[in-house]
């Protein structure tokens, strides 16, 4: 058997154990599978995730059942106005030993896990949400001048309610671009929160099991940066995301009057590794056209800010991006 052989055997048995996850989360989590589908492609290509929703819709039951699923531990943090950046990363403390010499020891705070709930991470003060961003970008923490190696995998799921903002500051863009997406966590329509209903409030509820570990986990990760993507969707990524900087040549008129700055490299990288972890678990061997529009929001709307002028006409980031895929789904219709 040669490589591409391996390759695709590898694929398809991945798929086959994706699947299972995805419905044993199912179980816990009904009514939501576009979320399900986007949180687990970002833990599948080795980033994090901003969910975006009101109390109530089950992130913080999606975390916990994820963090049992894929094997992982999990940890969480309540973000709060007067959180501190050692209440997240952890402290030194001075401790006495039984011949009297004194030392240092560093006492590991929350973020020494695998799968972080970032609860309502826009309360807390930017000193501490910066914290965050060595930790998600280089996946170690400095304190007292030491460095810290992080577990491996290691993952944020940041939560925010859209709703309110009074005492929340708003996440710097440097850190709203560690996140691979933004994932919409919506109302479910009204046969889910039927079957959520009696699911709930039953005598018993059903329970989540493991189906990867930490080894599982991380093999998946490599095996996703080798599947291959076709060159046509890598144009179609390079001209999704330079159609949406206002200053590009390639922009539309609507992108222009309307956007006041656009998506960087970052987003292109993102859709690169969401639009194969897609794939993979829909059991396909190579990413296409269809995955790019999928994924074109949730990996470009953090990214972008509208101008005052779109603000006060009320247009919106999803609509603008919408009509740069539609445009872009035409011209390849075309060709």
């Amino acid at each position: 058997m040669d490589e591409a052989e391996d390759l695709v055997a590898e694929i398809e048995a991945l798929g086959g154990r994706l699947a299972e996850a995805r419905s044993m989360v199912a179980k816990r989590i009904i009514g939501q599978d576009t979320v399900v589908e986007q949180v687990m492609a970002a833990m599948l290509a080795g980033g994090h995730a901003l969910l975006i929703g009101l109390p109530g819709l089950g992130k913080t039951r999606l975390v916990e059942t994820l963090s049992t699923v894929m094997g992982l531990s999990g940890g969480r943090i309540q973000f709060t106005p007067d959180l501190m950046p050692a209440d997240i990363l952890g402290s030194e403390v001075l401790e006495e030993g039984a011949d009297g010499t004194r030392s240092f020891r560093f006492i590991q705070g929350p973020v020494f896990c695998q799968l972080l709930l970032a609860d309502e991470i826009n309360r807390a003060s930017p000193r501490t949400q910066s914290a965050l961003l060595q930790a998600m970008q280089e996946r170690a923490v400095t304190v007292a001048g030491h460095e810290h190696a992080l577990d491996k995998p290691f993952h944020v799921l940041a939560t925010q309610n859209p709703l309110e903002q009074e005492g929340t500051y708003p996440l710097p863009e440097a850190q709203l671009d560690r996140f691979l997406l933004q994932v919409d966590v919506e109302y479910p329509d009204r046969d889910s929160e039927r079957d959520r209903i009696l699911a709930t409030t039953g005598a018993d509820e059903e329970q989540a099991s493991a189906v990867f570990n930490t080894d599982d986990l991380i093999a998946a990760q490599r095996l996703l940066r080798r599947m291959p993507v076709g060159e046509n969707i890598v144009e179609m990524i390079l001209d999704l995301v330079r159609a949406c900087r206002p200053d590009d040549t390639s922009a539309p008129d609507t992108v222009r009057e309307s956007v006041a700055w656009g998506p960087g490299p970052r987003a292109a990288q993102a859709l690169m590794l969401l639009t194969r972890a897609r794939a993979l678990m829909d059991g396909r061997l190579a990413p296409g056209p269809d995955d790019v529009r999928a994924l074109a929001r949730p990996v470009l709307i953090h990214r972008m800010a509208l101008t005052y002028a779109a603000r006060a006409r009320g247009e919106s980031l999803g609509g603008i991006i919408d009509g740069v895929v539609g445009s872009l789904s035409l011209s390849e219709a075309a060709a």
